[in-house]
């Protein structure tokens, strides 16, 4: 097959290029900077210099390709600097979300593509009433705070212009919190660096629900989804959800950290606003039951205990 990779340099697209190569697939990816070519030649890809949030550069592209799948990684996840203003962080990445997919969309159209998949995420989207580990049959939050709701609704309409796309089969993949290289749970990552200078406190109950992810397995289950006829809505996470508690200090024990600090909610809700006090207290876990079931699908690594510190440790000695 012709497989069109939108966001082939993000964390999950240099790890899925390669799989499809070696699966025999003609690969076209694509990348928003010149500078980036070379390796996207390397893995195998032939590279394309597009902006996804550029209709007319995407239709081109696309056309210029015809490919038999599209996939849509394109994100803006570089950093996330503020919890309190989670909303304004994700502005850039909430438009690739739903223009990009808009715009792949009415190019997979034009160029009689069948099938599309899509990132999504699964955990705080989730709804925070209930049991602690939630299906794709359960319901998205109503009523999430202020600062999550129009990432939340970039999300709901990502989702339903996927699996509502007349004539192509949608699959919409929500990974869970991504750890590994180009992660921000890798040596070099954004939360690694926090937890070692304890700027990562485990703030009121620490009681929020995360589901975790090797990007190696986020690449695993899009290449499963890719090629097989199971379009729909999958949660993509390992076997182990877990409450912040139990997760923090046991990332901060892999980077060989000092226990975080602890803070009162009422102190943390002040530093980091309703958005972080709801993924630190409140948030759900999701279930990978569906995935395993309909793709075939299970994760390489299981759980993040035993993941945190393979990665880290494996990162550490090649960086020696």
């Amino acid at each position: 097959m012709t497989i069109f990779v939108a966001g082939a340099t993000g964390a999950i697209g240099k790890r899925l290029v390669p799989l499809l190569v070696a699966g025999g697939h003609r690969v076209v990816g694509t990348t928003r900077t010149l500078a980036k070519i070379d390796e996207l030649r390397t893995r195998g890809a032939e590279p394309v210099v597009v902006d996804g949030l550029n209709g007319d550069a995407v239709m081109k592209c696309v056309l210029s390709a015809r490919p038999d799948v599209i996939v849509h990684q394109m994100t803006a996840l570089a950093s996330m600097r503020s919890f309190k203003n989670f909303d304004d962080e994700f502005a850039l990445t909430n438009r690739l979300r739903t223009e990009g997919a808009e715009n792949l969309l009415a190019a997979a159209h034009a160029a009689g593509t069948r099938k599309f998949v899509a990132q999504s995420y699964s955990g705080w989207p989730n709804t925070r009433e209930g049991g602690p580990v939630k299906t794709e049959d359960d319901p998205l939050d109503s009523n999430p705070p202020k600062a999550m709701s129009k990432s939340l609704a970039a999300i709901r309409k990502l989702e339903s212009l996927v699996i509502q796309a007349s004539g192509i089969a949608g699959t919409a993949l929500r990974y869970g919190s991504l750890y590994g290289p180009g992660t921000s749970i890798a040596q070099d990552g954004e939360m690694v660096q926090l937890v070692r200078r304890r700027k990562l406190p485990l703030i009121g109950t620490g009681a929020g629900i995360w589901s975790f992810l090797h990007v190696d397995d986020a690449a695993s289950a899009t290449r499963l989804a890719i090629e097989r006829e199971a379009p729909g809505i999958y949660n993509i996470v390992d076997d182990d959800p877990a409450p912040v508690a139990t997760w923090l200090p046991e990332l901060a024990s892999a980077v060989g950290s000092k226990a975080p600090y602890r803070l009162p909610a009422w102190l943390g809700r002040w530093i980091i606003g309703d958005s972080g006090l709801s993924v630190m207290t409140k948030v759900r876990g999701s279930s990978n039951a569906k995935a395993k079931r309909a793709l075939d699908w299970h994760p390489r690594y299981t759980s993040w205990r035993d993941g945190f510190h393979r990665v880290l440790s494996a990162e550490a000695g090649q960086a020696a």
